[in-house]
């Protein structure tokens, strides 16, 4: 199968008009990226739908497979051509096919309260795989409710294998998963903890032992021991580090 860049915006319509007041909100949007690249380890991106490019790329070797982020922004998505094994480009197509039209029948006062994650393997420099995760959320929109100026934010994938894509609505506390066999979108079901999961996650997250937590929420250690396999279970995770992961990623903790 050839993938060619014109594949990926194959559904998007896109028609922004750049006049002056737009111009000013995507400079002031790419000096925050700047900033806040600053003072995170995880990579940004901006993405022009309307011109079919980045307009940012912040400078993180480890994201960017080595390529300094002038290239990077040159290239523009034949960076990622060149760095994403086909199987995974596969993948990514039938993503970006389903994000467009999930993201077109939202009602257009919700659209900016979306983003969708998904994980894929980057070619490294000595050629092995890394799994990442990109998080994609729209900060601008044309005049028909389109995507036009999208943040993305990639990080090291907490998960094992690539795809777990799923659009969620942190407001709602809605989130939705897309199964790549049936090419269709599921709610997913809420997942809650208690105030005691939470403690015993954040202070896990902080390395105290399960001795420490226990000594310190004043409970026996069989306790702990049984609070710990009902976060497991809710999260359908099997170890703590794996827990913790996840109850960041779905804002729990």
């Amino acid at each position: 199968m050839s993938i060619s860049i014109t594949d990926f915006f194959k559904p998007v319509q896109t028609k922004g008009e750049l006049n002056e007041n737009a111009q000013q909100k995507i400079e002031f949007l790419i000096q925050l990226a700047k900033a806040f690249s600053q003072m995170t380890y995880q990579s940004l991106y901006i993405v022009d739908y309307s011109k079919r490019s980045f307009i940012y790329v912040s400078d993180n070797p480890i994201f960017l497979c080595g390529t300094k982020p002038e290239q990077v922004l040159k290239e523009g998505y034949m960076f990622y051509l060149r760095n994403i094994p086909e199987k995974d480009l596969e993948m990514l197509l039938q993503i970006n096919k389903a994000g467009f039209a999930f993201f077109n029948q939202l009602p257009k006062e919700e659209r900016f309260n979306y983003f969708i994650s998904y994980d894929f393997h980057l070619k490294q420099p000595k050629g092995d795989l890394m799994l990442i995760n990109h998080k994609l959320k729209p900060l601008l929109l044309d005049q028909h409710g389109n995507p036009w100026i999208a943040l993305c934010l990639v990080s090291i994938s907490s998960n094992n294998k690539a795809g777990n894509i799923k659009f969620k609505n942190s407001e709602l506390n809605k989130s939705y998963e897309f199964n790549i066999e049936t090419n269709e979108w599921y709610e997913m079901e809420t997942i809650a903890l208690n105030n005691r999961e939470k403690n015993i996650l954040m202070l896990s997250a902080q390395g105290l032992t399960m001795e420490q937590i226990a000594s310190r929420l004043f409970l026996s250690a069989d306790t702990i021991k049984f609070h710990k396999k009902n976060i497991f279970r809710k999260l359908n995770v099997k170890n703590i580090t794996e827990a913790i992961a996840a109850a960041m990623e779905l804002a729990l903790i």
